[in-house]
C-alpha cells in the first residue's frame, strides 16, 4: 500500500485549489481538521480497514460526526475519498493543506526548541528577527529540550538552524577526532 504522505498530496492540491477559488480556505481548513480529527480515532480507523463496511457507509459516518463543519463540496471531498479508499490519508490531507493555506497567506510555521523556556520578550525579538530573514509573518511555536545543554534548535519547513551547545560540542568532538 503507498505511504498516505504520498496520497495525500493531490488531494489535498484539490481540496486547496477549490477553496481558494471560492474563498474558503479557513472553513475547509476547519473541516478537514475535524475530519482527519474523526479518522484518527481508533474506533473509527477500524472501521476502515473493515471489508464488511462500504465506502459510502463509511462517508456517512464521517459526516455524521463531522456535522456542519462540511459544507456540500467537502461532502463530496469525503464521498471521493471514501470511494477510492483514501479516508484514511485524512490526516495527511489536512496537514498538506495547512501548509499550502499558509504559503498562499505568506505564513509559515517556526518551532524553537531551546534548552530553557523562552521569555516572551526573546519571543517577540525571535519572531521580528525571522520575518525579516524569511519575508514572511512568522507562526512561532515553542519547546524545551533540556538535553540541548544552552543554545536553540529552529525548524521552519524543510530548514534547520542548529545553534545548540550540544551541536557545537559534537562539532568540536567530531573535529578533534579527525
Amino acid at each position: 500500500m503507498a505511504d498516505n504522505s504520498i496520497i495525500a498530496r493531490p488531494y489535498a492540491k484539490a481540496a486547496f485549489e477549490e477553496a481558494r477559488e471560492r474563498g474558503r480556505l479557513g472553513p475547509w481548513a476547519d473541516a478537514l481538521r475535524t475530519a482527519a480529527a474523526v479518522v484518527a480515532d481508533p474506533r473509527v480507523e477500524e472501521l476502515l480497514g473493515n471489508p464488511r463496511v462500504t465506502p459510502q457507509e463509511l462517508a456517512a459516518l464521517l459526516i455524521g460526526i463531522a456535522g456542519p463543519q462540511l459544507d456540500e463540496e467537502g461532502r463530496n471531498f469525503v464521498h471521493v475519498l471514501a470511494d477510492n479508499r483514501r479516508l484514511a490519508a485524512l490526516p495527511q490531507i489536512s496537514a498538506v493543506f495547512d501548509q499550502l493555506k499558509s504559503e498562499a497567506e505568506g505564513v509559515i510555521d517556526v518551532t524553537v526548541t531551546s534548552a530553557a523556556p523562552l521569555e516572551d520578550s526573546q519571543r517577540a525579538e525571535l519572531t521580528k528577527a525571522l520575518e525579516r530573514r524569511l519575508r514572511r509573518s512568522v507562526r512561532l511555536q515553542c519547546a524545551t529540550d533540556p538535553a540541548l545543554i544552552g543554545g536553540a534548535v529552529l525548524r521552519a519547513g524543510d530548514m534547520v538552524i542548529d545553534g545548540s551547545l550540544r551541536a557545537k560540542l559534537e562539532r568540536i568532538a567530531y573535529e578533534l577526532t579527525v
